[in-house]
């Protein structure tokens, strides 16, 4: 399995549990052992990748668009969403606006300190385990969204 088969799949996985297993069998209308396939590392599923649908109805519920960015990254693309609705539907103040930019700017402050905490601990050793990766994996994943909400407040402000 290559590089980017390895990426997707590890999005798949993240997009999966995020809207919970349950949930996506529903979305989907696959079974429990299908979507696991999706996101399996076993060369019998090396080939096997959720459809483009499937993804439309389970990042439409899920708190980051995981595949879509995962594919962005990987064509070298840049993404801009033009809203998320869990944080900027409503029409406020410019006053209220700026309150939740510093917020987020909090938040962004607040992740990169973990970020770079586990990192600073993973490399006690010398080198990063596969456990390791994946907790930094995680962390630079959650500081890409709130870099994204920073930025989407931004273009609000500025619209």
């Amino acid at each position: 399995m290559d590089h980017y088969e390895k990426y997707l799949k590890k999005h798949t996985e993240a997009l999966i549990k995020d809207v919970g297993i349950e949930k996506a069998c529903q979305l989907t209308g696959k079974s429990k052992t299908t979507l696991g396939r999706y996101y399996s590392h076993h060369p019998w599923h090396a080939n096997r990748f959720i459809s483009v649908d499937s993804v439309a109805n389970l990042e439409n519920k899920a708190s980051f668009p995981y595949i879509t960015m995962a594919l962005s990254e990987l064509s070298g693309a840049t993404l801009s969403p033009n809203e998320r609705s869990d944080h900027f539907l409503s029409n406020e103040s410019i006053n209220s606006k700026i309150s939740a930019l510093s917020q987020f700017i909090i938040a962004l402050s607040q992740r990169f300190a973990i970020l770079m905490g586990d990192y600073h601990q993973s490399m006690e050793d010398g080198k990063i385990s596969v456990n390791e990766s994946k907790r930094l994996h995680n962390e630079v994943v959650s500081l890409q969204e709130v870099l994204t909400d920073i930025k989407l407040q931004l273009e609000k402000i500025n619209s």
